[in-house]
């Protein structure tokens, strides 16, 4: 067993993305084996497309202000630097908000209640899988910065 620490580095397995499409994926096996729909109609599925979007935009956002900190993206990766602009001076999760954005979209887009009712299960295991592991990071690699940032910026919205 590797010898870890979590001032180095959060996590071992990039735990986000993968949670992500296995709730994707649950979702439309969910829909294969129990079909449940709801009604689609063009303003849920424009709602959806908003969602999609507008998540879409919020990572790309995020993915930018990393890299002008030059720090890395990658959940299992430590980080160099604590980035507290751009979205994160409004969320201290934009991607991860953005991902469950992702999922609801989906379920409105497609009329899939199985994505709908998945959202707040991604919610917890993306808090128990990352978030917390992030967060002992960050405190542990800048603790004044840390506490200063948390104090004023919400961990969702």
């Amino acid at each position: 067993m590797t010898n870890w620490n979590i001032k180095d580095r959060p996590n071992l397995f990039p735990w986000p993305p993968v949670l992500l499409g296995i709730a994707i994926l649950g979702g439309f096996s969910l829909n294969q084996l129990m079909p449940i729909a709801v009604a689609s109609s063009p303003l849920n599925q424009f709602i959806g497309l908003a969602l999609i979007a507008g998540a879409l935009a919020l990572d790309v956002w995020a993915s930018l202000t990393f890299r002008r900190a030059k720090t890395t993206i990658l959940p299992h990766r430590g980080s160099d630097a604590l980035v507290t602009g751009g979205p994160f001076q409004y969320s201290r999760n934009p991607i991860y908000l953005g991902n469950l954005l992702i999922l609801g979209g989906i379920g409105l887009l497609l009329g899939s209640v199985w994505h709908i009712a998945l959202v707040a299960p991604l919610g917890y295991a993306i808090m128990r899988f990352a978030i917390t592991r992030e967060e002992a990071h960050l405190e542990a690699k800048f603790p004044r910065e840390w506490a200063d940032y948390t104090s004023r910026v919400r961990r969702w919205i």
